[in-house]
């Protein structure tokens, strides 16, 4: 059947958060403090450990700092306040000079400065747009992404958004990519999805999505990973 739409997953498939050096240096850099090198590079790899920043290496944390934040993981991304309090609980559990700190990084992860789209996200899209597909994004996430998009240029080549915190429901949930495809008008069959995680975004073949999958890698890893997508939707055609 050809495809008609196509679903992309937002964090490790469409941009890239910054690395956790970067977060920890922007999040001093914003309360007005200074850490020596060693010791920036030693907390912000003990941050990454813990997976304390959202969107940052993939799997679930090894270890839970405490009961309420092992309660709140599994469903962090269906509200706000549950996404707020799991990250912020795991950055809690690396002891930061100060203790702002640790709402300040959370803060930051959500400012377009702290993302990087893939290098071929816009030529991708762009072209997606140029066939006449349809093209929405579909994300296990906290937070309103859209001004990410909007801030790097992406967003106009975005038909819609389909957000876990705002429907209560997260991926592999079928009924999120139900979601998704009900906005854009299409059906199961004529849709394609792409994403980086095999758990969560694989949960779109329950409608019959097809499903293709990319590598969570950083910006300058993966120059031309979204590339193959044009070519599963002229195949299709």
């Amino acid at each position: 059947m050809t495809i008609k739409t196509v679903l992309f997953d937002f964090s490790g498939t469409l941009l890239r958060i910054e690395s956790a050096e970067e977060w920890l240096r922007g999040a001093l850099a914003a309360t007005g403090r200074v850490l020596p090198e060693a010791r920036l590079v030693e907390l912000a790899a003990a941050l990454e450990r813990v997976g304390a920043q959202p969107g940052g290496a993939p799997g679930a944390p090894v270890r839970f700092p405490d009961a309420r934040t092992a309660e709140l993981w599994p469903v962090r991304d269906e509200s706000a306040a549950a996404h707020r309090a799991a990250y912020t609980g795991l950055s809690r559990h690396v002891p930061l000079p100060h203790d702002a700190l640790h709402e300040e990084l959370y803060a930051r992860h959500m400012r377009p400065e702290g993302w990087r789209p893939y290098p071929d996200a816009h030529d991708v899209l762009a072209g997606l747009r140029a066939r006449g597909i349809r093209v929405g994004v579909v994300s296990n996430v906290g937070w309103d992404i859209r001004p990410v998009f909007r801030a790097h240029g992406l967003d106009a080549l975005v038909d819609a958004y389909t957000l876990s915190f705002e429907h209560g429901v997260q991926k592999p949930d079928a009924r999120l990519f139900a979601t998704a495809c009900g906005v854009l008008g299409a059906s199961g069959p004529e849709t394609l999805m792409v994403g980086d995680s095999r758990e969560a975004d694989g949960g779109a073949s329950a409608l019959g999505c097809a499903v293709h999958f990319v590598e969570h890698l950083p910006v300058t890893a993966r120059p031309a990973g979204l590339r193959p997508v044009l070519g599963l939707v002229d195949a299709a055609g």
